[in-house]
């Protein structure tokens, strides 16, 4: 692949994207095979990228286009450039390569949907977003790729907005990014007053020669930014409200590609965060907490994508975790992000057809038993689930081992409680997932009578099949040789520091986490009998969980509270405050101008009485002075 056709990447899902928009209903029967076409040509040429990236040495991979100037400012200018590297490729084939696939299951998902050609349109608009976003060589071209995704999720989440709870979730999700894209926007303006510059490479080879505490503030605000992308605390809360849009929207933007931007960010960045510690350390601590958060809410969950979504919360809390390690930690974060999009967006799939089977029903206090019905979407599922808890030779053991490894070779103190923390995740994830599939697959039915499950058609089926096997073989391929560690290596640099506790020893402790939660799953879920309704909860971590850990009571009164008395004082202080000294200044003058109006009567008489007082009152003040 050359320079010349890089652009052709977003180029195509976006022309996609304009013509479904523009033609109205006449592309109503076919738009959604054009979205389809657009979305494989994209990730054909993907493949040619990476194919042509391969037959050329490690410093030689990258690729650079500057499109036209775009912002010739003063001192500010900004080429509309793109970039081709190492990183990028990786998240082009995840971008294209999955959402083909999920455009492809959204033909039979949408099959009914009076609206399904927008539907497309939104699909391919936020693919040529988000490849925008990874494939930029500056950060305010991946700004606008980064508001792109945004518009997009914003559009999806409330795709079917006569439904008040999709409109209510749209627009969290939307003000909620607002306060990360601040973030973003406020570190590129440090950026350019300390550097001169947005684009990648003056900038991360001026960021030796500016202070710590400027590199601090820079990575803290990416941190911000990546919080409100990736659901990250304190800005996760509208990941679980976002499942309200169609499923596929959740498999493709809050599963494999939109949330993982925050990861992209941090380790685009890795040249500023490896020479600010603290910063680092921010992140680390982000990611833990998250990671945890998520899993929490996770166990509590009965709504089948609210489940997903606080494990998709969970997972990606591992990312950025290994993302905050540095040079130990860019590849894996990377790796595990690579496998996480196979199995969490066929894992959403799978719940989209177990869904399309139950007449659109959510609660998998409903389900049970639909193992015999649902054979292909049963096994496809049930690999993703084999994979994401960890168990060998599936995907998430190689990457998720990798994190826990990372976590515990820090040493010292820092080291054991992350790595802690980390298995702690491990065995709950294999807690909720195995309750998930156990309350799905497995025990009594339960659904209602008029219910009449059934498999889905081949065209949502055939690419559950194909993202189960990315489950299976993804992380095996990306671990032999260190592969993805020296894919990426001139990208993020590389790392040969000495393990601290020996693989073999991590590895056992982290199967025998996961075994343990397992087994509590299975004695609660599989041996005892689901009631339809839940219990009402005694336990109050489990009364906390359900209600997200109270994310957004929190929200709510550390920001929502404090920023209506505070707009409300603002108020008072403009209404009574400045506009009653300008509207009183002006009743003042009015009123004044009023009275002093009265004396000009018209009559000359009155003015020579005027005058002649005036008179005698100056010359009575004259005599008395004189006198005095």
């Amino acid at each position: 692949m050359d320079t010349a056709t890089l652009w052709l990447l977003p180029a195509l899902p976006l022309a996609g994207a304009v013509f479904l928009l523009l033609i109205g209903r006449y592309g109503r029967r076919w738009g959604h095979l054009l979205a389809c076409a657009t979305a494989l040509a994209s990730f054909g040429v993907a493949v040619w990228a990476f194919f042509g990236m391969l037959g050329r040495d490690g410093e030689d991979r990258a690729i650079h286009l500057d499109l036209f100037q775009w912002v010739p400012v003063a001192g500010l200018r900004v080429d509309f450039g793109l970039q081709m590297d190492q990183l990028s490729i990786c998240f082009a084939l995840l971008i294209t390569g999955v959402g083909t696939l999920i455009h492809i299951y959204s033909v039979g998902y949408m099959a009914q949907d009076p609206a399904r050609r927008r539907f497309f349109a939104y699909l391919n608009l936020f693919l040529a977003a988000m490849l925008l976003l990874v494939l930029a060589n500056n950060y305010l071209v991946l700004y606008l790729g980064w508001e792109g995704v945004g518009l997009a999720s914003y559009l999806l989440i409330g795709f079917w907005s006569e439904k008040p709870s999709a409109a209510t979730a749209a627009k969290k999700a939307f003000v909620v990014n607002r306060v990360g894209d601040m973030g973003l926007a406020l570190a590129m303006m440090v950026m350019f007053a300390t550097f001169g510059s947005v684009g990648f490479g003056p900038v991360f080879d001026a960021a030796p020669g500016a202070s710590e505490g400027t590199l601090t503030a820079i990575g803290l605000l990416l941190l911000l930014a990546a919080c409100g992308k990736s659901a990250q605390v304190p800005l996760q809360s509208w990941l679980g409200d976002a499942m309200e849009g169609p499923t596929p929207v959740s498999a493709l933007i809050h599963a494999a590609t939109m949330v993982t931007a925050g990861v992209y960010l941090i380790t685009r960045s890795n040249a500023i965060f490896d020479l600010a510690p603290n910063a680092r350390l921010a992140v680390v601590l982000v990611g833990a907490v998250t990671l945890l958060f998520g899993a929490i809410i996770g166990c509590a969950k009965d709504d089948i994508k609210k489940a997903l979504a606080a494990s998709t919360m969970s997972q990606i809390g591992y990312m950025v975790l290994a993302a905050g390690l540095g040079p130990a930690g860019y590849a894996f974060a990377i790796m595990h992000l690579l496998t996480h999009g196979f199995f969490k967006a066929g894992l959403f799939l799978g719940a989209g057809s177990v869904m399309h089977a139950m007449d659109d029903e959510t609660d998998m206090r409903r389900y049970g038993g639909l193992r015999t019905l649902l054979p292909i979407t049963y096994v496809t599922f049930g690999l993703g689930y084999l994979a994401i808890i960890g168990v060998p030779p599936f995907a998430g053991f190689f990457s998720k081992d990798k994190i826990i490894e990372t976590a515990f070779d820090q040493g010292g103190v820092n080291g054991l409680a992350l790595g802690a923390i980390t298995l702690l995740g491990a065995g709950l994830t294999a807690f909720y997932m195995t309750r998930v599939m156990l309350m799905t697959f497995f025990g009594e039915r339960r659904w209602k009578p008029d219910t009449h499950p059934h498999e889905s058609p081949v065209v949502m089926t055939g690419p559950m099949i194909l993202l189960a096997f990315g489950s299976v073989a993804s992380g095996l391929l990306f671990v032999l040789g260190s592969s993805l560690q020296n894919w990426l290596e001139p990208v993020v640099g590389a790392h040969h520091g000495e393990p601290t506790v020996p693989a073999a020893v991590v590895t056992a402790l982290a199967l025998i986490v996961v075994a343990v939660g397992v087994g509590v799953a299975y004695l609660q879920y599989a041996r005892r009998r689901v009631p339809e309704t839940a219990p009402e909860p005694v336990n109050p971590l489990t009364v906390a969980a359900r209600r997200d850990l109270y994310g957004d009571a929190i929200n709510e009164g550390a920001f929502m509270r404090p920023g209506q008395h505070l707009t409300r004082s603002l108020v008072f202080l403009d209404t009574r405050g400045i506009d009653g000294v300008v509207n009183g200044t002006a009743a003042t003058i009015g009123g004044l101008s009023a009275r002093v109006r009265r004396v000009q009567t018209g009559f000359v008489r009155s003015y020579a009485l005027s005058m002649f007082t005036g008179a005698a009152l100056v010359a009575a003040a004259l005599l008395a002075v004189r006198l005095w």
